[in-house]
């Protein structure tokens, strides 16, 4: 389950010890790029306070909105699986889709063409310069695991995602998955 090397389509999990990061601090990441210049990646299971209707007035719905990452946080991104539908996306991988033509996203939401199931809007992304993502794997802040739900991924719940993967992994993972989130706490 364990993969060594990150490859855009991987998930990164937060290593138990990367505490204090307040971005960071139990994420599941999905990398939607990885190269020789750098890495970027959308983490999955932080949430924001608010809706995409909120900050997208021509949109009528209220799809969760996540926080992708500490980098640009005042742009908005967007990953999806139909890009039959949103042309000029960019394949990451297993049906999994980042941007397109975002004009044309909101109007198949507006006509309900698209739900939540089909769409994920991040403010922000995690960013990685060259060599930087293979030094945090060095020193151990980062688990890399295949995408094993694929282009489902996108209605995969945010609240227990990191639990479950603590679960999956196993072994001294196991007793990561019931402590508290601040150890202060404990």
């Amino acid at each position: 389950m364990i993969d060594s090397k990150p490859n855009k389509g991987k998930l990164l999990i937060a290593e138990p010890t990367l505490t204090g990061d307040v971005s960071f601090n139990r994420s599941v990441v999905l990398l939607a790029e990885h190269n020789e210049e750098g890495s970027v990646g959308f983490i999955l299971n932080k949430p924001l306070e608010f809706f995409i209707n909120e900050l997208v007035t021509e949109i009528s719905f209220p799809f969760q909105v996540y926080n992708g990452g500490p980098v640009e946080q005042d742009n908005l991104y967007f990953i999806h699986k139909v890009p039959e539908l949103i042309t000029n996306s960019t394949e990451i991988s297993d049906g999994i889709f980042w941007g397109g033509d975002f004009e044309k996203a909101v109007d198949l939401i507006n006509k309900k063409l698209i739900s939540e199931n089909d769409i994920r809007f991040f403010l922000g992304y995690t960013g990685w310069a060259s060599l930087q993502l293979d030094q945090e794997l060095s020193s151990n802040s980062w688990i890399v695991v295949k995408n094993k739900y694929e282009s489902s991924i996108i209605q995969k719940s945010a609240d227990a995602f990191w639990k479950e993967k603590m679960i999956e992994l196993g072994g001294a993972y196991l007793l990561w998955s019931n402590a508290p989130e601040n150890p202060s706490l404990n």
